[in-house]
């Protein structure tokens, strides 16, 4: 079979030089990568680097190889355009329809799905300018994934750092996985909520679960290369934060309630994957619990957790918002599925069967997507963002 052809742009960024870790990864997962860099992007690094890496020439004028038309020949034989990093040049040429020079001719004759990764500082990210231009690249379907917060140029510290090249490769791979180059989510907003909470028995014990957070993730990971603005209220996971994703971590489920409530009030869909704890103790000790010769330890006393899922369903925060939960079920899966459907109010409810080595940590899962509608969507046994996919599917159909 052919390789997939991917065009990787290059603009004139410092963050230049991480685009060569996105390349590797790239052609070593068996893609046929062209490198259109700018000429700004080669202060930072060489087109020898760029052509030892892809196997191919690189050249950043329409003028080279005439012959070849290679200003609309690039882009109409690409399956994917990513644009890594992207400056706020290279967004506004882009948003404007500009063309001096080959990657932004190569943007203007793609028919494939584009993806533009930012980078710059946190003023010129924030500037009303920029956020129209992203705005505009998104309105016409291009998945513009949002920069991460972290250590900048010099000293400077923000939103706006080149997210991870692992997590750029995998919008990537999502993106060309879907082969559309019209984003079903674009325009839409979803808070997705992963890991598990833990609640603090004293400063170094807590109640907690095993959930891995992986699920949430590839349901952020998913929505983001769909097209979403994606806010991850994350507890405890330790996993790296996906590209393109507004991160909030928390700890308990307390937290994760104030953190679900404020993403969602503008919020198109709200997708409750985390293990949230169903009780919490009634009480704190300040001081480590000390084991006591010859006694038995007194009882913990736990206390009701808010119901985030069954808030949030009764009180949409906008009208249409479509709510999903997931319920991890040991017996009964279906039939204690269905009762959870109705007591919860949800839309949607992710059901599937855990146990100590089942789901919890796992890079795959299998479930039946209940609707509320009567609708039972069988998810079979495979990668976490397979389900992922399938859950997405179903919101964005509510959502039309």
């Amino acid at each position: 079979m052919d390789k997939p052809k991917v065009v990787l742009g290059v603009s004139g960024g410092i963050a230049a030089y991480k685009a060569c870790e996105l390349l590797r990864r790239l052609t070593e997962s068996g893609h046929d990568v062209r490198v259109v860099p700018t000429a700004s992007a080669l202060h930072f690094v060489g087109a020898a680097t760029w052509s030892a890496l892809s196997g191919h020439p690189v050249s950043t004028e329409v003028w080279d190889d005439v012959h070849e038309v290679p200003h609309v020949r690039i882009g109409q034989s690409a399956d994917l355009v990513i644009v890594a990093p992207a400056t706020t040049d290279m967004l506004a040429k882009a948003a404007h329809g500009l063309a001096d020079d080959l990657l932004t001719n190569t943007l203007l004759t793609a028919r494939c799905p584009v993806v533009f990764a930012p980078a710059m500082h946190t003023e010129m990210w924030e500037h009303p300018a920029t956020q129209e231009n992203v705005a505009t690249l998104r309105r016409r379907g291009a998945v513009v994934i949002e920069p991460a917060v972290g250590r900048l140029t010099g000293v400077d510290t923000g939103k706006g750092r080149l997210p991870d090249p692992t997590e750029i490769f995998e919008v990537c791979r999502r993106v060309l996985a879907r082969g559309v180059t019209e984003p079903d989510l674009k325009g839409r907003h979803v808070v997705v909520s992963g890991g598990g909470t833990r609640e603090p028995l004293d400063p170094v014990r807590f109640l907690g679960n095993r959930s891995s957070g992986k699920q949430g993730y590839a349901l952020a990971r998913t929505a983001a290369a769909r097209g979403a603005r994606v806010t991850l209220i994350a507890a405890n996971t330790g996993l790296p934060d996906p590209a393109g994703v507004d991160v909030v971590p928390v700890g308990t489920a307390v937290q994760l309630r104030e953190a679900v409530l404020k993403a969602a009030a503008d919020a198109d869909a709200v997708v409750m994957a985390a293990a949230v704890a169903d009780f919490r103790p009634a009480e704190y000790a300040s001081g480590k619990i000390k084991k006591k010769d010859g006694k038995e330890p007194d009882p913990i006393v736990l206390v009701r957790n808010p119901d985030i899922l069954a808030e949030i369903s009764a009180e949409r925060a906008r009208p249409g918002q479509v709510v999903v939960g997931f319920a991890a079920e040991t017996d009964d899966v279906l039939a204690n599925g269905r009762t959870k459907l109705a007591r919860k109010g949800c839309d949607l409810l992710v059901v599937n069967e855990v146990g100590e080595r089942k789901t919890f940590g796992s890079e795959e899962n299998e479930a039946v997507v209940l609707g509320a509608d009567g609708s039972e969507t069988a998810v079979p046994y495979g990668p976490k963002e397979a389900l992922a996919e399938t859950v997405w599917d179903l919101v964005a159909q509510r959502l039309a």
